[in-house]
């Protein structure tokens, strides 16, 4: 028996000649016999999880390397996280520009170019004598190389795929949950080795190195190589509202992309509250440093699930129910750390929290591709990151002036709660948006 045949042999066939379309174009060139093997979006799955893995575990190791820094110069503890959350805050502001410039040049270079300014970035900071240093070589340079990773790997990954996109992006993203659980205990083992200088600088080159081997096997989309979205051997349906796909320009002010947009933003903003309060919270509680310390490991392993479950949810039931669902649970684990007293409660409350955080931000692509659609998916997720993603760094900052105001932490997790609140209203909004919508459209 033959292979399946598919009806173009390159990106460049369904372009429409003078005087007719794309449709009609394509109907009449060669017939090719499709790849067999490995779905090369598989292949770039895999790119991007290690970009992600690498990118992130060193993202998450920093405050492994912040007691070392405190013993060699003394700085206070707010010298030395106040470059992390510049840091923060610029590699997600510049989403938006790193989403665009994968829609117009690819992911190979633009990633290729992240690497190098990520080891320059973090292998600087092992050189500092003074904190505007770090502000200088995490705050900026570690921050524009970063940039590259979440926006263009999920992007590029949605693209690839359309029956299978969540669980693909939830694949994909699992990379940098995986990284926060393996890479800072690797970089405890090295500091405790050669110090926190010569640790800092290896694995500033190490993770550099793996991204930019990841980066050679980036490709723009299944197009590109003669190939449709999950190795289909026909074209996917247009979505009925994203049809084949709007620019940013096009969808930067309707309603389903500032719903959206205000969507993650409420739902951001008080994200990193646990991941930099939790465990001071279980000191104060009377727990050991130790035990406290795994209430942020809980949150890490939580995370890796909902990352994983929450894509193959999204393929089950849609993106838009899979939402709702970890808006919802984020909410009850808000109300959970105002008040649980136990450390085993705490580890339930972190993983749970973990899962609907993971699942929350895995969704995001998938999102953006199913009501924008895939051919400027980059840019669109970009700018949603960049908006509702920089806010986030002011957060636990908030949360510790409301800590010094009240004298606890039970009004910050409220005022969290109350923001995830807000958000699922928002996306319940948003549910009924596109249900008008397609119901509206299948009429036609």
């Amino acid at each position: 028996m033959s292979n399946p045949v598919r009806p173009f042999t390159s990106a460049k066939d369904l372009r429409p000649a003078s005087g007719g379309d794309a449709a009609s174009d394509a109907a009449v060139v060669e017939v090719q016999v499709r790849p067999r093997g490995i779905f090369r979006g598989w292949i770039v799955v895999a790119a991007a999880f290690s970009v992600l893995f690498w990118g992130y575990g060193l993202q998450f190791s920093y405050g492994v390397f912040v007691s070392g820094m405190d013993a060699e110069f003394g700085w206070s503890r707010a010298a030395t996280v106040l470059p992390y959350s510049i840091y923060v805050f610029v590699y997600s502001a510049l989403g938006a520009v790193t989403g665009p410039l994968t829609d117009r040049f690819g992911p190979r270079p633009v990633i290729t170019i992240g690497a190098v300014l990520l080891g320059l970035g973090w292998g600087a900071s092992a050189l500092v004598t003074e904190p505007w240093h770090l502000n200088l070589t995490l705050g900026l340079v570690a921050a524009l190389g970063m940039s590259v990773a979440w926006v263009p790997c999920n992007a590029t990954v949605s693209r690839w795929f359309t029956r299978r996109r969540g669980t693909a992006v939830a694949v994909t993203s699992s990379g940098g949950s995986l990284g926060n659980l393996l890479v800072p205990p690797l970089v405890a083992v090295l500091i405790a080795a050669w110090g926190w200088r010569w640790a800092l600088g290896g694995m500033a080159i190490l993770s550099s190195g793996c991204m930019l081997l990841a980066a050679r096997f980036m490709q723009r989309d299944p197009e590109s190589l003669g190939l449709w979205p999950d190795n289909d051997p026909a074209p996917p349906k247009a979505h009925p509202i994203a049809g084949p796909g709007r620019t940013l320009r096009e969808v930067r002010w309707t309603a389903p992309f500032m719903l959206l947009t205000g969507i993650f933003l409420l739902n951001w903003m008080p994200v990193f509250v646990p991941f930099v309060h939790a465990a001071a919270y279980a000191e104060d509680l009377g727990l050991g440093k130790v035990a406290a310390a795994s209430v942020i490991g809980a949150i890490g392993i939580g995370g890796l699930a909902g990352r994983l479950s929450s894509g193959l949810f999204a393929d089950w039931v849609g993106a838009i129910p899979a939402l709702l669902g970890v808006i919802a649970l984020q909410i009850v684990c808000f109300v959970l750390f105002a008040y649980v007293h136990e450390l085993s409660l705490m580890w339930l409350t972190a993983m749970l929290f973990g899962f609907s955080y993971g699942g929350c931000v895995t969704l995001l692509p998938s999102l953006c591709g199913d009501l924008f659609g895939r051919a400027h998916v980059a840019a669109i997720v970009g700018m949603v990151f960049a908006v509702a993603g920089a806010p986030a760094a002011i957060g636990p900052y908030v949360a510790g002036w409301l800590y010094d105001v009240t004298g606890s932490y039970e009004a910050a997790f409220l005022v969290s709660a109350a923001m995830n609140a807000a958000a699922l209203a928002l996306a319940v909004l948003l549910a009924w948006r596109v249900r008008q919508t397609s119901g509206a459209a299948g009429e036609d």
